[in-house]
């Protein structure tokens, strides 16, 4: 059902947990699955230096936040807004179709906390 990749996120998430005075925070959920993420930024020179998550959810919910954190991780604030749900299920090699919802939500919290951080820096 997942695939090696989703597995390996899940079993070892990748920059979980929570920045102090982070340059931007973003939370989105899901009702309908009980999906929460946080992501939090860290960014210099409009450069995203690093990213940390926090996530209720399911192993997929997991998986593509450990996954888009380490995408958005050198990236540019520019660069990091291009990221998608589905450049996250592809860097995953695929989600079950029932929970492409989840990738959706990783990809979200990403743009909400770039959305924090501009808001802040304008």
């Amino acid at each position: 059902m997942y695939t090696d990749k989703v597995m390996d996120h899940f079993s070892n998430p990748r920059n979980v947990g929570e920045i102090e005075n982070a340059d931007g925070v973003g939370e989105v959920g899901n009702a309908s699955c009980g999906d929460i993420m946080k992501i939090y930024l860290r960014v210099e020179d409009n450069v995203i230096q690093d990213v940390k998550f926090k996530t209720f959810g399911c192993g997929a919910a997991i998986a593509t936040s450990s996954m888009v954190t380490e995408m958005a991780i050198g990236k540019t604030i520019d660069e990091a807004l291009v990221l998608t749900n589905q450049t996250v299920a592809e860097a995953l090699d695929g989600l079950p179709p029932a929970k492409m919802h989840c990738s959706n939500l990783a990809a979200d919290a990403l743009h909400e906390a770039i959305k924090n951080y501009k808001e802040h820096n304008a």
